[in-house]
């Protein structure tokens, strides 16, 4: 039974093929979904990974006045020059801003990393226990199917 909001336990046996067909494919929606909130979690972890290496290789150690080429969108560059290497903008989310110096950039990119490291860990979890329950229920499924075929070979044989 429910206790302390962990959800209701059912015994698999007793439910009918097709509702055991239902779970199985809400089980299957949830752990796609997980998998791609687990990616997008990667690959956000792995952009601030690149960020700390911009700030590191591309301004920190820069020469002031070097020329580069400045992001507009993700495929539109223009040429600039390094103004500052000691202070940078960081996006710190919703479109604002924050000038930072290059050392404690790197502090906020480390501290993203490791908050999404934890929250990854988490997710991790949870596809887990979701992916067992999914391989239970289609282990409960394929019984089902099994002895639903093996009681109708019984039943034509009989006739």
């Amino acid at each position: 039974m429910a206790e302390g909001g962990k959800g209701q336990q059912i015994d698999l046996a007793t439910l009918p093929a097709q509702q055991l067909s239902q779970v199985k494919k809400q089980l299957d929606d949830e752990v796609q979904h997980l998998t791609n909130s687990y990616q997008n979690l990667r690959t956000a972890q792995q952009k601030f990974r690149d960020c700390i290496v911009s700030v590191k290789s591309g301004v920190a150690e820069s020469v002031k006045d070097k020329p580069l080429l400045v992001p507009l969108t993700a495929s539109l560059y223009v040429p600039g020059q390094l103004a500052d290497t000691s202070h940078v903008l960081v996006d710190v989310g919703t479109g604002f801003y924050v000038e930072k110096t290059t050392t404690d950039a790197q502090k906020f990119y480390s501290a993203k990393i490791e908050e999404l490291g934890k929250s990854i860990k988490d997710l991790e979890g949870v596809v887990n226990g979701k992916a067992n329950n999914l391989r239970m229920v289609e282990e409960v499924l394929r019984q089902k199917v099994l002895a639903g075929q093996q009681g109708g070979q019984a039943a034509a044989g009989a006739a």
